[in-house]
């Protein structure tokens, strides 16, 4: 084990973790709204918004995939020793976290069942930057309208489509978290 892998944790575990939770459930309540999440430091190429997130909502007990260029040694090793989480293939991943391209396509994670809709896959999207400018999006937590950039429409107007099922969102980078749970109606602006 090498000291890099003992970085990159959260100082102050509970508070840190709480004021990442309330960020993340504040995003996701409110489509379309940036936050600054900060805490962790992950190594690269994971975003500190992205490390934040996974210190804060995976466990020993949560099964994560890693996609593209974030399935490396640093990375795997970083989550093993500060998480625990399994690393395990896309079909049985509850949280995901890689590039759009590289957790394309959507279809292999879990939408949920009719009987258990909660059991689907959050998918932690890394992006170069964070914008609200681009898509339409409307549904609860947005009073009218709210804009966001996304990396597509057909994907997230089709996993719309499958609700009460279907897949939750979190874009990161650098710093800042946005999301876009399977309740938001995405439009081309």
């Amino acid at each position: 084990m090498t000291a890099d892998i003992l970085k990159g944790g959260f100082a102050n575990a509970p508070v840190d973790a709480a004021h990442a939770f309330r960020a993340a459930m504040n995003v996701m309540a409110r489509p379309g709204t940036i936050e600054v999440l900060n805490g962790a430091e992950p190594p690269a190429p994971v975003s500190v918004a992205a490390g934040t997130l996974l210190l804060t909502l995976c466990d020993p007990d949560t099964p994560l995939h890693l996609a593209g260029d974030y399935d490396c040694e640093a990375v795997r090793s970083w989550i093993s020793f500060h998480i625990g989480a399994p690393i395990v293939a896309a079909e049985r991943a509850m949280f995901a976290l890689g590039k759009w391209e590289a957790l394309a396509p959507g279809t292999r994670f879990a939408i949920g069942t009719p009987e258990y809709p909660d059991r689907s896959a959050t998918l932690i999207v890394e992006q170069a930057e964070l914008d609200q400018d681009g898509m339409s999006l409307r549904g609860p937590g947005i009073k009218d309208c709210a804009s966001m950039s996304l990396p597509e429409a057909e994907a997230f107007q089709m996993n719309a489509t499958l609700f009460p099922l279907g897949l939750d969102f979190f874009f990161t980078s650098g710093e800042q978290v946005s999301a876009l749970p399977r309740t938001t109606k995405v439009e081309v602006a």
